[in-house]
């Protein structure tokens, strides 16, 4: 599922526009600069727009990060493993564009909103991208397994959050493996395994 970039993918830079078309709530995995020069990994969901948004909870490095620089890689991939553990680990890397990015975007960051759900305080961040790539192009196909692994990631990293129900939480996850189980593959059931090591699942 991983490609290297050369010069021979199909890419484009220096356009200030998104590399794919988005609709609803895209999952992506973002790279922000940390104060120890790395890269730090983590998902982040776009919502669609004019312009695209995201949010922030809780004081994440994606949160510090943005506010330190102002600015990150937003990346699409399609190895549900890099997803879980951008998702529920520490992902730190030297360079800011993950091996495994089928398509990427420099964004500029500027915050519009912030408040509180629950416990948990929260910022909206409007992303316009400055720079952007398509590294691979590749045939779409839908996974079910894919799609139950980044669910997982959802409801793991709610599991030790006051404002949720631990067991419909639980619940919730052990719908996805069976999901997983039944319709993932090689990579999907490894993400999973991920999730549990990540997690207090």
């Amino acid at each position: 599922m991983t490609g290297d970039r050369t010069a021979d993918d199909t890419r484009r830079e220096g356009a200030a526009e998104w590399p794919v078309s988005m609709s609803g709530v895209t999952e992506s995995v973002v790279t922000t600069l940390g104060p120890n020069g790395l890269w730090n990994a983590a998902a982040l969901g776009l919502h669609a727009g004019d312009p695209v948004t995201a949010r922030t909870w809780g004081n994440t490095r994606t949160r510090r990060n943005f506010h330190r620089q102002g600015e990150g890689y937003v990346q699409f991939v399609d190895d549900p493993v890099v997803f879980a553990d951008a998702a529920l680990s520490i992902v730190e890397d030297e360079d800011p564009v993950l091996e495994s990015a089928t398509a990427w975007a420099r964004v500029a960051v500027e915050r519009v909103d912030a408040g509180t759900e629950g416990e948990t305080d929260w910022e909206e961040w409007v992303l316009r991208p400055v720079e952007s790539a398509v590294v691979r192009e590749t045939v779409p196909t839908i996974d079910r397994g894919f799609g139950a692994v980044v669910e997982a990631t959802v409801a793991a990293s709610r599991l030790e959050v006051a404002d949720y129900d631990e067991a419909e939480l639980r619940n919730r996850l052990a719908h996805c493996a069976a999901v997983v189980e039944r319709a993932g593959g090689p990579r999907e059931r490894e993400a999973l395994e991920r999730v549990r090591e990540h997690s207090t699942w």
